[in-house]
């Protein structure tokens, strides 16, 4: 099905004017890191909601928090740059913006298939759709008249390989960061080329091609919607950052014979007594284990109030700490955007040679992972580690369900 186009004025990068090129009813855009895949489409959103009369735009993800940090931040600062943005159109509550025109684009979660069957709209933007179900996007498709985008990474197989590509007319393209090289700081290309000699990472997120990651440390995590009444907060772990690293703090509670991962925090920027100030907003009676590479910073979180003490640094401490969080059953709350973003890159690292994988994580998506870890660590069940450690391990046993600082 062919859709009529309007005289479009947003063609920014290579990614925008692909993009606009598209004219079947179902534009399947596949890519890898910062192809501005999103953007690209949100910038076609805008410019036909402008352009037509009277129509229904949906923006769907898992989840509100994912839209919130993810493409609802996107659409706002696109409507910021461009001057379109007039507060007194936008609906914070229920998320829609509405133009003169009389067209409103409306962000919503469908993490439940009963979300899906709700009211018809005219066009459906379902951004990284390999994070819902086929069932969702049927009822989905089922209930638009005329154009549905899909974006997404390639990291593996879906069913748009399987239920769609063969069986309806589409648009098919793959856009890559040399899409749109021409707004991308130079920093983030480098570090984006910094990964060619991972063949496999560098396959789907730099060439955007399909393919499976391998070396995922982590797997089978299950997604839920909030923390369970019972659910009993036990520990929790920071990874330290600043300028070119995010802060991250990651709350654990044991719940049932699992644990469940709430965020609280990442961002880059932090200072310790900022990073102080945020903590104390919480409970503060528990425990809280960071980075010891940075004692000095622990020590100032000492001296701000907080309860905190470092990680065990031993001998083969990261893959022990990786064992046991491996072993568990593991539930992460969907408002834990960056922690889930983590969870579904972190990598082994892979010998540039060789092509085998090693038991050392990449650096890339660690830093709420590093965060978990360090939550986990002496734990009754974490796997003992070298005598060295003995001292922190008899403070972490005292400190376990105190509210002393050390």
């Amino acid at each position: 099905m062919e859709v009529d186009q309007q005289k479009f004025n947003f063609q920014d990068t290579e990614a925008t004017q692909r993009i606009f090129s598209l004219r079947k009813r179902i534009r399947a855009v596949c890519g890898g890191t910062s192809a501005s895949k999103t953007i690209s489409i949100l910038i076609w959103l805008i410019d036909y909601a402008q352009s037509c009369k009277n129509k229904k735009i949906d923006v769907m993800s898992e989840s509100y928090p994912h839209l919130e940090d993810g493409a609802i931040k996107d659409f706002k600062s696109i409507m910021l740059d461009r001057g379109y943005w007039n507060d007194d159109r936008w609906n914070e509550s229920k998320h829609v913006y509405s133009f003169e025109t009389g067209s409103v684009i409306k962000f919503i979660s469908i993490d439940k298939l009963g979300k899906a069957h709700g009211p018809r709209r005219d066009v459906l933007f379902i951004n990284e759709a390999n994070n819902i179900s086929y069932h969702i996007y049927d009822q989905l498709a089922i209930r638009t008249k005329e154009v549905i985008w899909l974006d997404w990474n390639p990291s593996s197989e879906f069913w748009f390989y399987s239920e769609v590509k063969n069986k309806f007319d589409h648009d098919f393209i793959t856009l890559t960061y040399k899409d749109c090289l021409n707004v991308l700081d130079q920093r983030i290309v480098d570090s984006i080329e910094s990964h060619k000699d991972n063949k496999n990472w560098w396959k789907v997120y730099g060439l955007g091609q399909l393919g499976e990651v391998e070396g995922k440390i982590y797997k089978g995590w299950k997604i839920i919607d909030e923390i369970p009444h019972e659910a009993r907060l036990i520990r929790r772990g920071l990874d330290f950052g600043y300028s070119n690293d995010p802060t991250a703090v990651v709350d654990i509670y044991k719940y049932n014979n699992g644990y469940i991962l709430d965020e609280l925090l990442f961002q880059k920027g932090m200072s310790n007594q900022q990073i102080a100030d945020t903590l104390k907003n919480f409970d503060q009676a528990v425990l809280t284990i960071a980075d010891s590479a940075e004692p000095k910073s622990i020590d100032e979180l000492k001296a701000y109030g907080i309860n905190v003490i470092g990680a065990t640094k031993g001998r083969d401490s990261v893959r022990q700490g990786i064992q046991f969080i491996q072993d568990k059953r593991i539930s992460v709350t969907k408002r834990s955007i960056n922690v889930i973003k983590e969870y579904r890159n972190y990598l082994w690292k892979v010998d540039r040679n060789s092509g085998i994988i090693m038991n050392e994580p990449e650096h890339a998506f660690s830093h709420s992972m590093d965060c978990v870890r360090y939550g986990f660590d002496g734990l009754d069940d974490l796997p003992r580690l070298p005598k060295s450690s003995g001292v922190l391990q008899k403070q972490i046993k005292r400190s376990r369900n105190s509210a002393v600082i050390y």
